[in-house]
């Protein structure tokens, strides 16, 4: 039987090993959380909600034990760690105390007579979730959370480099008193996947994650007609207008760079800086950037962590090679740390151009993009240029402006005016074009694998 090793990123030290399951054993865990389901779909919703409630409280309650966990096996800061667990926390707590009007019945009228019609919100069965290692919890509860209550059961298959994780949050599940078998965790390879988005059982497939990963598991669930819902990367351009506020500006696009190490599929990534305020807004970026303390991800004075694995690092270091051998030019950063541990300083790129991966790809690490425009109508083509769509951001002073950009130019699923910020609860997460199709949170996620039934009442 194969095994998996989980390894400290920060250290290179083994972690643990844990043994690969077989096509038939995933199998068996698939049919056992469709037997719990069964049985999960009776309850109402106002059934299902204090079960979401206490696994909110548990995760709380072990909150500095996950964060450490999470830090061991991603290299993600302590703090970020335990920040994560109480979103988890407030994801929970939300689904709990919304869902049950959000998925409540409804009345509708139907024929030119208006006769009765009831709409309804039916759960479909086990849910299969693909989940990456860059937030191991916050990835796993936004499905498990939204799915809970719709009436389904969710079977895991996270990230390897996250193992523990992920089995971790299972067993504070069943401790929180979740039927055991209704939330499966499996450990298995890509072929045992495949054949896992194909079993009948199997009756929608959410998946965050890279697009190339995105294309396979969304044709791999077409042709077994199954429903997908998929997160996918992006390389978010935050704008920095003519009439940016420069301070706001830099304090924004350091933090949206560099939060959970640059490791974040929603973060800023490409700057587009209008001529305007181009030097101004470089210098002080390029000072703030330079200033970051880089190091052991448990040490709060530490603002940027290792990358999760140094495979990883490899990727990143070969992403900006690629680009300054194509012209890019290094502003600050831009050479792995000469130290143990996949490390990889706070880096600035300018002179980008298309054809370059900083131009055109994600960079899943602290690399920042800038990118030089004429005015704001350039910086908004430009934005709007990139194959991706998940988030991004306007700098700028007038707020109507900004806002009538965000909302009728900006071609992405979420835009940040004046700010940064992780997801929330109450508003819809998702993206466009190569970034995936699909929402979660705001409610809308709940809705995304239920059976939308119309009953025509005489």
């Amino acid at each position: 039987m194969s095994k998996i090793t989980t390894i400290n990123p920060a250290t290179g030290e083994d972690l643990q090993s844990y043994d690969v399951m077989t096509q038939q054993q995933a199998t068996d865990r698939v049919e056992a959380c469709h037997a719990a389901f069964l049985e999960w779909r009776k309850l109402s919703h106002q059934e299902r909600a204090p079960y979401l409630t206490k696994i909110a409280q548990k995760l709380r309650d072990n909150a500095d034990e996950l964060a450490a966990l999470m830090t061991r096996e991603t290299g993600k800061l302590l703090k970020d760690g335990q920040t994560e667990v109480e979103i988890c926390a407030a994801i929970l707590d939300y689904t709990a105390q919304t869902g049950p009007d959000a998925l409540a019945d409804e009345k509708r009228t139907h024929g030119p007579e208006a006769k009765r019609g009831v709409v309804t919100y039916q759960p479909i069965g086990v849910i299969y979730s693909i989940q990456p290692w860059n937030f191991p919890l916050y990835q796993p509860i936004r499905v498990l959370a939204a799915n809970l209550m719709a009436g389904n059961g969710c079977v895991l298959k996270h990230a390897s480099i996250c193992t523990g994780s992920g089995l971790r949050l299972r067993e504070l599940c069943i401790e929180a008193g979740l039927p055991k078998d209704l939330f499966q965790v499996i450990v298995i390879g890509h072929d045992t996947s495949d054949a896992l988005i194909t079993h009948p059982l199997v009756r929608g497939v959410t998946m965050t994650g890279s697009d190339d990963a995105g294309r396979h598991i969304g044709a791999t669930a077409a042709k077994a007609l199954k429903k997908t819902v998929l997160e996918l990367g992006s390389n978010d351009a935050y704008l920095v207008l003519e009439d940016a506020d420069i301070e706001t500006a830099v304090k924004f696009s350091v933090m949206g760079r560099l939060y959970n190490n640059g490791q974040t599929c929603v973060s800023a990534k490409r700057f587009i800086v209008t001529d305007k305020v181009h030097d101004a807004f470089v210098e002080a970026y390029v000072a703030q950037m330079q200033k970051i303390t880089m190091g052991d991800p448990t040490d709060d004075d530490v603002q940027l962590g290792p990358l999760s694995s140094k495979d990883q690092l490899d990727t990143v270091k070969d992403q900006v090679a690629a680009s300054v051998a194509k012209g890019a030019r290094i502003l600050c950063g831009g050479e792995a740390a000469d130290r143990e541990g996949a490390y990889y300083p706070a880096t600035v790129l300018a002179d980008l151009a298309p054809g370059m991966p900083a131009y055109d790809d994600e960079i899943f690490g602290p690399v920042a993009s800038i990118i030089r425009a004429k005015d704001d109508e350039d910086a908004m083509r430009l934005a709007n240029e990139s194959r991706y769509g998940l988030g991004g951001g306007i700098f700028c002073k007038d707020e109507e402006h900004a806002l009538r950009l965000a909302r009728d130019h900006f071609d992405t699923g979420m835009v940040r005016i004046n700010s940064f910020g992780a997801a929330d609860p109450n508003m819809p997460f998702g993206g466009v074009k190569d970034s995936g199709y699909g929402r979660e949170h705001g409610g809308f996620g709940m809705k995304e694998f239920v059976n939308v039934k119309a009953i025509f009442l005489p």
